[in-house]
């Protein structure tokens, strides 16, 4: 009875072993799942670590001779009307425009207009300023020309004066003059270019330029940029751009202007460079930035940029950097605003270096309506507004189905109206200014019409178009307003970048970036009326290796 009792006591302890060992491999394989489901992420301070940004003063450094001999000479009385000072390409980097100091005996206003070689291909640009010393920057000279531009002068006691001076340029780099540009369509006047209105092309990689309506190229910089083609309030230029064009990384974020001034350099580390998941990105995916598609200038002057957060998962952090220190302030981390699943379970799609790019955000928009910030995510077909405060959602456009979001989130997500497509990797979300009224307000995107996560399986592949689409905060529902691109059909297909901006005189520019059908070595760049008739029509080919424009804009040339 003894020995039964003691072998009943081993086999208890056996059992609650065995036990033990279940409970204690469940939990260990659980937390394993657990942490692999849901990673440790990132710390703000570790993110700005990784980040590094800073204000580097290196490359105007190297432009301070040409900023001395140009302050010189603008302190030189021997410059007049009748004998100007004139340098072509001031700063070696934009060899289509020139500086041109004089001084004039009394205050004046001056005006240049650069002579076009057909109808509405005159740049004219007007300095406003009434002084006696006048610097003024020549944008808009044609390559390899002896361009003929009128100096304007109109003094303080009404007297005017014009003199015309010749300055020669120099031919096209073959890397640009190889581009093929066809112009297919040009009605001048129906065009909103004014007079000293260009389109300009900020190109995944290669050299930014710009053409007036005959396609000819009036303006182009020497240095390679990518993404990143900003014009600030001060009328500056914020561009990405390499140090070096035989580099791979973009990791300069520079102030300049058209005549290629520096006025400030926003450096990021190489410390996220050259980790091992950016090393395997440079084999697989060729350039490794950490600054990626979009940097917009806040009310306060701050700069919100799309970065890399240096970790596995890329393309879903923003950071707010000081304009006047170049310090990170606020750190954006979308893995903590979104579910935990919409990242850690994500597989729609699959990078070669194993890195996770499950938001891809391409786009950030400021609405000072409502103190908000509108972002496009390419991955999760999804265009969205959040309160740039407290980061939380005012309403969500996208294809995932109300009951999968989180509950507390169900509010925000909008009804597609009938007639309305379903959006699909998308590019260039904005809110269009001044349309919020009544709890409506319209926002403009680029619709790639390429289903990633949610968007439109059936129609996907088939065309891509611009859209306008009405949101009604009443009843949360989106209603698609205005559209072109359907009838273009797979022809003008792009299943990545592209842009769609609203003009001042009402017409749409639709950037068909990427086109499939001649994969990718083409761009269709397009003005289009309300009513949706073609005022422009230009088609760049030839562009080379990842040349193709990222995105276009009509810009008035200062």
């Amino acid at each position: 009875m003894k020995e039964k009792r003691n072998r009943k006591k081993v086999w208890q302890w056996l059992l609650i072993i065995v036990i033990g060992v279940f409970i204690i491999g469940g939990s260990v394989y659980g937390h394993k799942m657990y942490r692999e489901q849901h990673p440790k992420l990132l710390t703000d301070e570790q993110i700005k670590n990784n980040l590094d940004i800073h204000l580097s003063d290196d490359l105007l450094d190297k432009q301070k001779k040409l900023n001395q001999k140009y302050n010189k000479a603008t302190q030189d009385d021997q410059y007049t009307f009748d004998k100007m000072f004139i340098q072509t390409n001031p700063y070696k980097t934009s060899p289509l425009t020139a500086l041109v100091i004089f001084k004039t005996d009394i205050p004046a206003k001056v005006s240049y207009t650069v002579a076009g070689k057909t109808d509405h291909t005159a740049i004219t640009n007007t300095v406003n300023k009434q002084t006696k010393t006048h610097r003024i920057n020549v944008v808009g000279l044609y390559a390899d020309t002896d361009n003929k531009v009128t100096v304007k002068i109109t003094k303080q006691n009404g007297q005017i004066e014009e003199k015309v001076i010749n300055i020669k340029t120099d031919p096209l780099p073959t890397r640009l003059a190889d581009v093929n540009i066809k112009v297919n369509i040009a009605s001048k006047n129906q065009m909103a270019i004014g007079h000293n209105g260009l389109t300009v092309f900020t190109r995944t990689t290669k050299n930014p330029f710009a053409i007036d309506a005959d396609g000819a190229i009036r303006w182009y910089s020497t240095e390679y940029n990518q993404h990143i083609f900003k014009t600030l309030k001060n009328g500056h230029l914020l561009i990405l751009r390499k140090q070096d064009n035989s580099k791979r990384v973009y990791n300069d974020l520079v102030e300049t202007d058209y005549v290629g001034k520096l006025y400030r350099d926003y450096q990021f580390s190489s410390k996220t460079a050259s980790t091992e998941n950016l090393k395997a990105a440079r084999k697989s995916d060729g350039e490794t930035t950490v600054v990626h598609h979009d940097v917009i200038e806040l009310p306060n002057g701050n700069l919100l940029a799309t970065v890399s957060d240096g970790s596995k998962y890329i393309e879903d952090t923003m950071v707010e950097i000081n304009r006047q220190t170049g310090k990170v302030g606020r750190v954006i981390d979308f893995k903590r605003i979104f579910p935990d699943d919409l990242y850690a379970n994500y597989q729609a799609t699959k990078r070669r270096d194993g890195r996770i790019d499950w938001l891809h955000q391409n786009a950030i928009n400021y609405d000072k309506h409502d103190d908000s910030i509108i972002i496009s995510s390419r991955h999760q077909d999804l265009i969205m507004k959040f309160d740039y405060k407290t980061m939380e959602p005012k309403w969500i456009l996208s294809g995932k189905p109300k009951e999968k979001w989180p509950k507390e989130w169900q509010q925000y997500v909008l009804k597609y109206a009938d007639g309305t497509s379903i959006n699909g990797g998308q590019h260039d979300a904005r809110v269009v200014p001044g349309s919020q009224k009544d709890g409506q307000e319209i926002i403009s995107f680029y619709d790639n019409n390429s289903a990633v996560s949610y968007g439109d399986k059936q129609a996907t592949t088939k065309y891509s178009a611009g859209r306008e689409v009405k949101i009604n905060l009443k009843n949360m529902t989106a209603k698609e307003i205005w559209s072109y691109g359907q009838a273009l059909g797979e022809a003008n297909y792009t299943d990545r970048i592209g842009s769609n901006r609203l003009l001042d005189n009402g017409n749409y520019l639709i950037d068909f970036g990427y086109l499939n059908a001649k994969n990718g070595d083409a761009s269709n760049i397009l003005e289009v009326t309300p009513e949706g008739y073609q005022v422009f029509n230009v088609e760049l080919s030839n562009l080379q290796s990842k040349g193709y424009v990222y995105r276009a804009y009509r810009i008035k040339i200062s």
